[in-house]
């Protein structure tokens, strides 16, 4: 069995970058890695794909901030970069009943059918924001920022129109919610950031409670679980936090890395266009090849637990690694590198675990495939010669390690030459 120590820890750079490189380097020595958190906190990594499904589900693994050693004797200071993760109240640090109570409130917004409903106002938004997209590039010489004025207002409208969010508060709610999750931000702006989320989103609960809404806050407030309970206070902050970030950055960033993929890779866009491949193929395609969380924290082992052969010490923190179990040879094939918009149909493919494993499942998933798809489908058929304005190399990386993605995306909606839509 290998110890906790017997590899070095890797340092996971606070400022990110693209994660594959070092995810096949720590792959080819083992599913579990050592890392080296923010602080000199000492944490781990899973990342094969086979072992994280078995971590993610493993009885001895907990989420409740109360089995992290360091923060439990007090070694990690106010304005740690990753402390929200760890403490804000809600299902991504529930255990057990707990968990269950929160998640069941919640899960009745995202059912298939649910979910299905939106599609014609998620298609209008979709639509609106493609003429945006024109005007950009037409005052620009033909370029546009895909990500701001695609796929960022995409998922945020959606979440904020299911939440009741006024349009006011997006762009303050996307700022923030950015610094909030951001691995390389100073103490005294996490602080700040923190606190004044926590205030936009007790102002726009307390307007809920005093003029409820046909709208998912409205609901959450008033809504009871089979017991009689409520969500307390600080659960109905914690959860409106949990699904205005998980709601629109990760779909964010699925849009834009599938953009990113499809442009690199034409055969395959090829492919999905000549109908040997749906939409919906090249969405699971990106969820596995470039996962849009590369590291997601936390999970604590309750006890000394051995995954694949190394030692994760009890109250240890342990971020998912979803980019490097997305491109895990072991699970993937000697082809996981390559970006094949086929792989879904065939009969040997392996389920990505992307959106999470388990009891645990990302319960926006349905909305963020639905997004993604309706997203691809009609970018690509409104602008047929959209390409890359850069090359890939020049792409400046995300801010920081847990999501994955790059800061803009400029894309040329014609080729030069040619009159724009």
């Amino acid at each position: 069995m290998q110890t906790s120590s017997a590899r070095p820890p890797h340092r996971l750079d606070p400022a990110g970058g693209c994660p594959h490189t070092v995810n096949a380097r720590l792959l080819a020595d083992g599913a579990v890695a050592p890392v080296e958190l923010p602080g000199g906190i000492g944490g781990m990594a899973v990342l094969g794909h086979e072992a994280l499904k078995a971590f993610l589900q493993h009885p001895g693994v907990a989420k409740n901030a109360r089995h992290f050693t360091d923060l439990r004797e007090r070694r990690i200071p106010a304005g740690w970069p990753l402390l929200t993760f760890a403490t804000v109240p809600g299902m991504t640090t529930a255990d057990d009943e707990d968990h269950r109570r929160l998640r069941s409130l919640v899960s009745r917004a995202f059912t298939p059918r649910r979910v299905e409903q939106l599609r014609p106002r998620i298609e209008q938004l979709t639509d609106a924001l493609l003429d945006g997209l024109a005007r950009a590039a037409k005052a620009a010489e033909g370029v546009a920022d895909l990500r701001r004025h695609f796929a960022l207002p995409l998922p945020m409208g959606v979440i904020c129109e299911l939440l009741g969010v006024g349009v006011e508060f997006r762009d303050r709610l996307h700022h923030l919610s950015s610094q909030v999750v951001a691995t390389d931000i100073e103490p005294a702006e996490a602080i700040a950031a923190n606190r004044e989320l926590v205030a936009v989103l007790g102002e726009i609960a307390a307007t809920k409670a005093a003029a409820p809404a046909d709208d998912l806050t409205s609901a959450l407030i008033s809504a009871r679980d089979e017991g009689g309970d409520r969500l307390g206070d600080q659960e109905l902050i914690g959860t409106l936090l949990l699904m205005i970030v998980a709601g629109h950055e990760t779909t964010l960033n699925l849009i834009t890395n599938a953009v990113r993929a499809l442009c690199a890779h034409p055969d395959q866009l090829d492919l999905v266009r000549a109908g040997e491949a749906g939409w919906a193929d090249a969405v699971e395609e990106t969820l596995r090849w470039d996962a849009p969380v590369s590291y997601f924290p936390f999970r604590y082992p309750v006890r000394d637990l051995t995954v694949d052969g190394t030692l994760i010490p009890a109250g240890t923190p342990v971020l998912a690694g979803y980019s490097a179990a997305g491109r895990d040879p072991a699970a993937h094939g000697p082809d996981a590198d390559r970006f094949d918009v086929t792989r879904p149909a065939r009969p040997d493919a392996v389920r990505h675990v992307s959106l999470g494993h388990g009891a645990h499942y990302c319960l926006g998933a349905p909305l963020a495939r639905l997004e993604a798809g309706i997203a691809l489908e009609r970018l690509f058929t409104r602008f047929p010669a959209l390409e890359l304005a850069v090359p890939e190399a020049g792409l400046a990386p995300h801010a920081g390690f847990v999501g994955n993605s790059v800061r803009t995306l400029p894309v040329r909606l014609a080729r030069t030459g040619t009159p724009g839509a």
